[in-house]
This record gives C-alpha cells, sequence and structure tokens, in this order.
C-alpha cells in the first residue's frame, strides 16, 4: 500500500500544460472552446488560468445547474459578458442560448466550455454550434509537463523533431515510478494516497458519468469489465474474451468499450490498413490512457512490481502509447496512429503517418537496443511503392539512456524523448 508519493513536483498553484499556446491563440479565433477529458485531469483549472476575465460558471452547483437547464433565457441574462462554463454537459438545453448569444455579439472568445462526458456533450455542440466552436481534447500531465520541457511538438521521428528535441532533453531517474502513480495532476501536486485516490476516482466516474450514459443495474460488473480492460491494455481487444471473463453480453461490452473511449479512459489503436499488405489482421488494440489507473485496477501496488513484473511490457508499451497521443492531443490534432500485425504473427507496435510518410516504431523496456528488433519493418518497404508512401525513420524506444543510431535509418530512442 503506497500511502505517500515519492514523486511529488514543487508547482505553483498552476503548472504549465502543452496545450496551452494552441488555446490562447484559438480563444482569439472562435466564439466558443470546448476542453474535453476524464475527470480531474484539470480542465477547469486551465480554463480559469488563462483567462482573468471570463466569469467562472460550474454546474456543479444545482441552483445555477437548474435554471441554466429549465430557464436558459434567464440564465443568460443573469449570466452576461464572457463565461467559463465548467461541466457544461450538464446543461445541454443552454447550447441553444449559447448559439444565440454567440451570433448577436460576433465577438471571439465568448465562451469557454468543458466537459467530462464527450459522448453527449458532442452529440450537442455538432446539432448547436457548429462553425463556432473549437474542440480541444486534454488528458492528464505528460512526461513534458511532469518536467517542465518547454517543447510542443507532436512526436514525429523525423530529423527537424531529432534535432530540436535534443536540445531540451531532461532524462528520468525512474520511468516505472511516474509509470506507476499515473498523470493526474493532484498526485503530482501534494502528497494524496494514491490507492484511495484512484478507488475514489472510479466511484466517482462511474456514479457521475457512467450511470448516466448507460442503465448500469450492477455497478460490480462495471468495475470488473474496467479491470478485464486495465488487464488488456497493450492487447487485442477480443469482446467475446472480455464479455466472457465479466459475464455479460457481448453487446454490452461493446456498449460499455464506447463509453470509456468517449470518456477518454482508453484509447483504440486501429490496425494500419493498405491494400498492398494482404495479410494484415482488423481487430484494434487497446490501450489506457493512466498507466496509474491501470495499475490500481489489476492491483500493481507498487513501482518495483511492475517493473519486476511479467506485465511491465505492457504496461511500458502502454506509456509510451499515452504519450505518444497527448503529444497530438495537445497540438489539437487527432494522432495519425496505428499498428501492424498479420496473420503470419508479424508486428509493429505502433505507426505514425504523417505528410505521405510512415514512421515504423518498435516499443521495448530493454537497455540494449538492437536491428534484430526491427525484422518486422521490412515488411514496410517490401510492400508499400515508394511512389505511394515514403518510409521514415524507424524508431526503437526503449531504456538506453542516450539516442543510438543502429542504421542510416533506424535510431533508437530514450523513452523520455517522446
Amino acid at each position: 500500500f503506497n500511502l505517500k508519493l515519492n514523486l511529488i513536483l514543487i508547482m505553483s498553484d498552476f503548472y504549465s500544460r502543452q496545450i496551452q499556446p494552441l488555446l490562447q491563440t484559438l480563444i482569439k479565433q472562435f466564439p466558443a472552446i470546448l476542453i474535453t477529458g476524464p475527470r480531474q485531469v484539470g480542465k477547469s483549472t486551465l480554463l480559469q488560468h488563462i483567462s482573468k476575465e471570463h466569469q467562472y460558471i460550474t454546474f456543479d452547483d444545482p441552483i445555477l445547474l437548474d435554471q441554466a437547464r429549465n430557464e436558459s433565457t434567464l440564465f443568460m441574462l443573469n449570466h452576461q459578458g464572457k463565461l467559463i462554463l465548467d461541466e457544461v454537459q450538464y446543461a445541454p438545453e443552454l447550447f441553444s442560448s449559447l448559439k444565440l448569444a454567440i451570433d448577436k455579439q460576433k465577438i471571439n472568445g465568448l465562451f469557454l466550455l468543458s466537459g467530462s462526458q464527450a459522448f453527449q456533450l458532442m452529440q450537442n455542440v455538432t446539432e448547436t454550434l457548429a462553425g463556432r466552436i473549437a474542440v480541444l481534447k486534454l488528458q492528464g500531465f505528460s512526461l513534458r509537463e511532469i518536467q517542465e520541457v518547454v517543447f510542443y511538438s507532436p512526436f514525429l521521428p523525423n530529423m527537424d523533431y531529432l534535432n530540436t528535441r535534443e536540445r531540451l532533453i531532461k532524462p528520468v531517474e525512474n520511468i516505472w515510478q511516474i509509470i506507476h502513480q499515473g498523470y493526474m495532476p493532484r498526485l503530482y501536486q501534494q502528497e494524496t494516497s494514491w490507492d484511495i485516490y484512484y478507488a475514489s476516482y472510479v466511484s466517482t466516474y462511474i456514479e457521475r458519468d457512467v450511470r448516466t450514459l448507460t442503465n448500469i443495474t450492477n455497478i460490480t460488473d462495471f468495475t470488473r469489465f474496467m479491470i478485464a480492460i486495465a488487464a488488456r491494455s497493450g492487447e487485442l481487444l477480443n469482446y467475446s474474451n472480455v464479455a466472457q471473463e465479466v459475464g455479460v453480453s457481448v453487446d454490452t461490452i461493446k456498449r460499455w468499450t464506447t463509453i470509456l473511449e468517449t470518456s477518454g479512459i482508453i484509447y483504440l489503436l486501429q490496425p494500419y490498413h493498405n491494400n498492398h499488405l494482404k495479410r494484415a489482421i482488423k481487430t484494434p488494440k487497446v490501450y489506457m490512457m493512466d498507466t496509474g489507473l491501470m495499475a490500481w485496477l489489476t492491483k500493481w501496488l507498487t513501482p518495483e512490481t511492475i517493473q519486476q513484473g511479467a506485465k511491465s511490457g505492457q504496461f511500458f508499451e502502454t506509456f509510451v502509447i499515452s504519450e505518444v497521443i497527448k503529444s497530438f492531443y495537445n497540438n489539437g490534432i487527432e494522432p495519425p496512429i496505428y499498428f501492424y500485425r498479420d496473420t503470419n504473427q508479424k508486428e509493429i507496435d505502433l505507426l505514425i503517418e504523417h505528410n505521405r510518410t510512415l514512421y515504423p516504431i518498435e516499443i521495448k523496456t530493454t537497455a540494449s537496443p538492437n536491428k534484430k528488433m526491427t525484422k518486422a519493418f521490412g515488411i514496410l518497404k517490401d510492400n508499400l511503392p515508394p511512389d505511394e508512401i515514403q518510409i521514415g525513420n524507424g524508431v526503437i524506444i526503449n531504456q538506453y539512456p542516450q539516442k543510438l543510431w543502429l542504421a542510416e535509418d533506424l535510431v533508437a530512442l530514450p523513452v523520455w524523448w517522446i
């Protein structure tokens, strides 16, 4: 039981977020901005920090919520000017009034919104505020934010990225400590019981978010489902297998998976498709977005047990994938990422596609990377026509402490280069 966390950062009341420069730019370009993401990742803190001229309103307040839902015109009369509306998913009735205010006032940066339940929230946004709102996704801390590294580019391992990133490298003494702790801001701002924090997080998430999205008769079933998914992070998602373990139908598992995905708790990594790759499988892989939550659900209670245990590779891979995803989200980009596996069991952990170039990436816990680990990269060169798509630098993300070129087009990078 890990009562006190060893990794506490001494920070001011506000910690710098990588998405901040983009958010400041978009406030000047759009009447409304919506930040979605899981609970407690710092959405409302970010919005309050970014602007002192907006009035802050939270729909956790039942009186404000009641008026917003039942008398939205009166609510807008009571709250004129620029607003931060927190947990806006609880007041979907307000969106048409926001649209009227935007069309009437015709100024940018009028409303800053945050919300946790992306599924219902996005439905209301697309129906009501299309063309008037920019939508950003925020996750918990990235490693760059934990280290306070001022480098904002998404992870694209071309020469420009590698040369710029090298000047801003901070090695990590114990990556397993961060993997175990997870990325929730509160765990880095004060000493907090890790076990109690995640227990409360899961119960609040199920009680407040999940129950409003689906009819769950048995909370224990949904908790078992979350544990089953966490145990499979980094694996192909077999719905039937999960359904059998949890004891519910396959359709229920699919519905619950969609809820975890739209809540930002998990990410489904899709397989790479190309007509020239005939044997590629079509099943997605599932990844937890927070390795601390993954560790709590699967009862890996210390960094040491994760590092030395049978699941160390899964935890390390999950950490890397979530870091790559955050580097794109923090630039307002849907991650152009895939994986490859074929019927011959040949696999490439991660593929990043950008500007008609494909970057193959292998993720290894080893501190001794070598070229043999990337044999599967040859599949791309052998099968994809160069006039259709180029193959960029291959990468092995690993635990060797320095950048190491293993061939002219193959580089081993420490995990903190993401």
